[in-house]
């Protein structure tokens, strides 16, 4: 921990400072920041019709009760993406977002499977994704990287499939995931795709302990080789798992708006952040699928901090300083992001 004097920072000040610190999310479901707007201007350039009369109709659907009532909104919004522009246009709206919350670094989920199975080429996704990261790089000054999610819901061997049918496309993408619907959905169910994608020298990452048990945890670090847990927050039921991720330094990407959203939680003031940080674990705070859960990582930041009161600028530092920490980027990049993040802090002391 630097040596900055957090006590002389005034929690007046949190707001302003979380929101212009820098900072990375590491837990975006690009498909999931498709905003009803362009839902419905890719449907128009695309001829696709939608099962909603109105951007008005199709937000005031965005009301779930768990994890798969919103999956099937999720799915009906992305079959407006059919081309290469498509996909661009929807990162691009994404990282000019970003930009604006300070977001230094962006790595971003992809679902290919919910586009292969619409006849829609996997090349087509991947390269008008990774045209849309150069671009912010250059034009925006946000790093953005591309982790390929397999859909748990569906089988290995379709796992299996999509990762070799990606493969051409290898220097666009630097891990592997897994997402969709957990429940019934073991990580061991994909033990070796997962293998195969660490052959290949893949990052590794899983969903696990949102609506699954902290058992799911156990197998994806166990059985899967992960590096980090997407969500992890019922990690909180297992004493001996929690010191286990914080002596391994296992960061979580927690996201506390979806959590409120898919009732994972009821609110942000019962949420167990407090306990997992409290206890040494490397949590992060990310926007998961920021169009539908009502907002993007600052709104989530502002959110939380409303919510914990007895939260104040060191906790602030920590969960910026994780998520820069638990990024893939190269350490000499992710040092110049701490650097930058200590000299926001030590001005905010002074």
């Amino acid at each position: 921990m630097t040596d900055i004097d957090f006590d002389r920072i005034p929690r007046s000040a949190l707001p302003g400072l979380l929101a212009r610190a820098p900072k990375a999310e590491l837990h975006m479901h690009i498909e999931g920041s498709l905003e009803p707007e362009l839902i419905f201007a890719l449907a128009a350039r695309n001829g696709v019709a939608l099962p909603y009369a109105s951007v008005d109709a199709l937000r005031q659907a965005y009301a779930f009760t768990d994890l798969q009532s919103f999956l099937d909104i999720y799915y009906a919004g992305a079959s407006v993406l059919l081309h290469e522009q498509d996909f661009y246009d929807m990162a691009w709206a994404y990282f000019e977002k970003a930009a604006r919350d300070r977001v230094v670094h962006a790595e971003l989920f992809f679902d290919p499977q919910t586009h292969t199975a619409r006849g829609v080429p996997i090349g087509t996704v991947i390269q008008g994704l990774s045209r849309a990261c150069a671009d912010a790089n250059d034009r925006l000054g946000v790093s953005g990287a591309l982790i390929l999610c397999f859909l748990r819901h569906l089988s290995e061997e379709d796992a299996f499939a999509t990762l070799e049918q990606a493969l051409p496309w290898r220097a666009h993408f630097i891990g592997v995931g897994l997402d969709s619907s957990e429940r019934g959905h073991p990580p061991s169910k994909f033990q070796r795709v997962f293998a195969r994608a660490a052959e290949l020298g893949l990052q590794l990452v899983a969903h696990a302990g949102e609506e699954g048990p902290p058992a799911y945890i156990e197998e994806a670090l166990d059985l899967l080789g992960v590096e980090r847990i997407d969500h992890g927050v019922r990690a909180i039921e297992s004493q001996a798992l929690m010191a286990r991720l914080a002596k391994e330094r296992v960061p979580l990407t927690v996201c506390p708006l979806s959590n409120v959203k898919l009732c994972v939680v009821h609110d942000l003031a019962d949420h167990p952040l407090p306990q997992l940080l409290a206890a040494g674990l490397a949590v992060t705070i990310n926007s998961d699928d920021p169009a539908y859960f009502g907002g993007y990582v600052n709104d989530n930041l502002l959110a939380l901090f409303d919510a914990l009161p007895r939260w104040g600028a060191r906790e602030a530092y920590q969960l910026l300083r994780n998520s820069l920490e638990a990024s893939f980027a190269p350490q000499s990049q992710r040092a110049a992001w701490v650097a930058a993040l200590d000299a926001e802090f030590a001005q905010a002391a002074r």
